[in-house]
């Protein structure tokens, strides 16, 4: 019953909870780790964690959910990117500011649409898949930049948006990836009774918290194993089945 948390912020966690999840990564049965990075300097650190420990597989990229860098910044960002493509199995944490935007409405969408296309453009040249940030109205303009550069090989984290958008990236094969909230969360259990298990990955995106049967409970790979089980009871199928699924969709998706 293998898995692979296909989102999660590992940079974030202090040194004592990333030795207590790589200490424990073989008993709770996770294999590998897909990190993403938030800036530069998060990138950074994801790929010197790499390096320490070849379980951790990073992505790079810049995280929307925060302020435009300047022009210089992300230059030093697509250049280190550009130059450490090879430890890179991603182009991610990317996309568009929804969250950002609910909190002061007077943040234009212009900047951020311009940074992510030329992140997209970037990983089409250097052929990455993409782990994107983009929900509810933003999605189907990340969808329109995707066409665009004509980029198969999308993973939305934590996705969550309306039915027509559903299908349009049910079409163009676009893979979604489920967090622990599966099991309580009404609208995250009706995306995994719409959306083909063939598509679907799992993840944490922690050290984000969880409620219901993890309330209070610092995020832990280990944690999708509940996830797992409530997507085969939504999907009707064999436990072993959905596992063995979420696993080998992972690990041919990212090539790892």
């Amino acid at each position: 019953m293998k898995i692979i948390d296909s989102h999660i912020h590992f940079d974030q966690y202090d040194g004592r909870g990333q030795e207590q999840i790589l200490a424990d990564m073989e008993k709770v049965q996770v294999e590998s780790l897909l990190t993403v990075s938030m800036d530069l300097e998060s990138s950074i650190i994801n790929d010197q964690l790499s390096r320490k420990d070849s379980r951790i597989k990073p992505a790079f990229g810049f995280h929307p959910e925060q302020p435009l860098p300047s022009e210089q910044e992300m230059m030093e960002l697509l250049n280190w990117m550009q130059a450490h493509q090879h430890n890179m199995v991603a182009v991610g944490e990317i996309g568009l500011p929804f969250y950002l935007r609910q909190e002061n409405q007077a943040i234009e969408l212009a900047g951020y649409i311009k940074i992510l296309d030329r992140l997209l453009a970037f990983a089409k040249e250097i052929d990455k898949p993409v782990i994107l940030h983009a929900v509810y109205e933003d999605a189907p303009i990340v969808c329109d930049l995707l066409e665009k550069h004509d980029i198969r090989k999308a993973h939305f984290h934590w996705f969550k948006g309306d039915g027509q958008t559903i299908a349009r990236m049910i079409r163009n094969g676009y893979r979604i990836s489920i967090t622990p909230d599966v099991c309580y969360e009404r609208e995250i259990r009706d995306l995994v009774s719409l959306y083909p298990l063939e598509l679907m990955m799992v993840e944490t995106d922690g050290p984000w918290e969880f409620e219901g049967e993890f309330k209070g409970k610092s995020t832990h790979p280990g944690m999708i194993h509940e996830g797992v089980r409530h997507i085969a009871s939504i999907k009707g199928l064999p436990v072993d089945q959905v596992y063995e699924t979420l696993y080998r969709n992972t690990k041919d998706f990212y090539e790892i």
